[in-house]
């Protein structure tokens, strides 16, 4: 059975993904993924530059993020046309890893739940991702709402998900364990 974690920026799926990695589940990390792709992939490369032009790539063939953030921001065409580039090589990348375990935070966007039997939405209050967004990244309300807005709402996510963990303070670990009994019986079966 594969299984995905999922949720919006600043949700603690991450979190919840290194609970999983105490216990000796290798969990796939979609966006470690994604970078490491663009940075070894000569395919890649080759693609994103002609799509945002060489200034995507300094010099010493490093992605320079801020060049490919403020293509990708400008409209939702840019981000649709990275995303088809990007998206299937690290598609590809999962199945051949052979995990059972993958966290993605743009799961239904896209389109990665076809990859997967079963999925964990990791879900906060608003005001508690916006926190969570600005303590760790060091920028704006404002800029981690516009983050938090390019992704799915919340709810839609939780309606698409087999499973929720609710992250607002209360303890994950027995969340976590729930869930985990009720995927074992369900392979059993």
């Amino acid at each position: 059975m594969k299984i995905a974690i999922t949720g919006g920026i600043g949700s603690g799926k991450s979190y919840v993904c290194r609970l999983l990695r105490q216990r000796g589940i290798e969990v796939y990390d979609c966006d470690t993924a994604a970078k490491r792709l663009m940075l070894t992939s000569d395919h890649l490369k080759k693609r994103l530059c002609a799509l945002i032009g060489p200034d995507a790539y300094t010099a010493d063939e490093q992605l320079d993020k801020a060049v490919v953030a403020r293509f990708l921001l400008q409209s939702e065409d840019n981000a649709k046309a990275i995303d088809a580039i990007v998206h299937p090589a690290v598609a590809a990348d999962f199945k051949a890893s052979g995990n059972q375990w993958m966290e993605c935070a743009i799961l239904f966007e896209s389109g990665f739940e076809r990859l997967v039997d079963c999925v964990i939405a990791v879900t906060a209050p608003e005001q508690i991702r916006i926190e969570r967004i600005v303590r760790r990244d060091g920028i704006s309300h404002e800029k981690a709402q516009e983050w938090l807005n390019r992704q799915w709402p919340q709810d839609k996510v939780r309606c698409h998900a087999d499973y929720e963990i609710i992250n607002d303070g209360r303890p994950l670990k027995p969340q976590l364990d729930t869930i985990l009994n009720h995927i074992d019986k369900q392979q059993t079966k």
